[in-house]
């Protein structure tokens, strides 16, 4: 079982200045590596304070340098608002100064707000990650490639940089589209799934969604799909301590929902307002749903989600809204030292006796 920390970046108020977002999404970094997780994940968004993180892959070559073993991966890198030269060099370069530690994650994007200013027609963003899929493979291994697609168009080329992992960085695919993921699973690549705020149902639902696109594109979920699980989770006897966290993650969500779904507001053109949803959840319901609680509830919760969905790899969320730091650091420190381990020794338990 794979550990990540998830970094999005986030800048709740101008009580927080952008260098120390991103100052705090390095030191996370470094403390994850510390504490024994497997990988960092960066987002990408951009023009507002829903993230910082606008190239995942420069916040990964920046944190090659500081850091020595953890994987560092871009959760995701928006392929339509990339010109796929541009991108493919930069992969390879990434990899290279990560000394072979790059974990490529795509998707297609999804805030409107973001594809305006960068020119793309969000309509037409499916089509466009699709022709970046078939690049992506031709780009990274083969010595000459070239594309004449209806979207993207490359001549002969040569990526001068090449990847240190052989033959490319690991591909990990985001989608709520099953037939996104389904073109995953057929190609070999990972995927990267959440169930969001939401409890066990939920989980046994996604499960039963993957199983189903799994089966249909000609493989077993379990023995022939590695996917990350994406999920919210805090361990701590102070209930304050959890709120806060709690409050936090539930502001990434109005935020994101708002973006999404075109009615975010703001009085300076950058700073979203945070405002209640229909789709909010109350702290009550939010502690049932999510590993939230002591050390051993949270231990406990987290078994039973991973008993229920079975992936291969759990990013934790680490880095929401203004979440303290000191805090979070600590909070990293124990994941490493108690609740990881635990997880580990029982899911390792678990799979010698099946």
């Amino acid at each position: 079982m794979e550990f990540g920390v998830f970094i999005l970046a986030q800048q709740r108020g101008y009580h927080q200045t952008s260098q120390q977002v991103i100052g705090n999404s390095i030191e996370q970094t470094v403390a994850a590596e510390q504490a024994g997780f497997d990988t960092a994940w960066y987002a990408e968004h951009h023009f507002n304070n829903y993230s910082l993180s606008p190239s995942p892959l420069m916040m990964v070559a920046h944190a090659a340098g500081k850091t020595k073993r953890i994987r560092l991966g871009t959760a995701v890198c928006i392929l339509p608002l990339y010109h796929p030269a541009r991108f493919l060099a930069e992969v390879g370069f990434v990899d290279t100064v990560s000394n072979g530690r790059l974990e490529l994650g795509v998707g297609s994007g999804y805030q409107e707000f973001e594809f305006e200013r960068f020119g793309v027609d969000i309509a037409e963003s499916g089509a466009i990650y699709h022709e970046f899929l078939d690049i992506i493979p031709k780009g990274l291994t083969q010595k000459i490639f070239e594309h004449d697609g209806k979207y993207l168009k490359i001549p002969p080329s040569s990526i001068a940089v090449r990847c240190v992992q052989q033959p490319m960085p690991p591909i990990w695919i985001t989608s709520g589209n099953p037939a996104t993921l389904g073109r995953g699973v057929r190609e070999n690549h990972n995927l990267f799934v959440t169930s969001l705020l939401n409890g066990s149902d939920a989980i046994a639902n996604l499960r039963g969604r993957l199983e189903k696109i799994a089966s249909e594109n000609g493989k077993d979920l379990d023995r022939d799909v590695k996917f990350g699980f994406l999920r919210c989770g805090y361990a701590s006897d102070n209930k304050a301590e959890i709120d806060a966290y709690l409050d936090c993650a539930r502001f990434q969500r109005r935020i994101s929902e708002s973006l999404k779904y075109r009615r975010a507001h703001s009085e300076d053109g950058y700073m979203v307002k945070e405002e209640p949803s229909e789709t909010d959840l109350s702290f009550d319901q939010l502690r049932k749903n999510l590993p939230v609680g002591s050390v051993n509830e949270v231990i406990d919760k987290m078994l039973e989600e991973i008993s229920i969905l079975r992936p291969k790899h759990i990013a934790l969320q680490t880095q929401l809204g203004d979440c303290d730091q000191k805090t979070m650091l600590k909070q990293i420190e124990l994941w490493g030292e108690k609740i990881i381990p635990a997880i580990r020794k029982e899911v390792g338990q678990l799979s010698t006796t099946i």
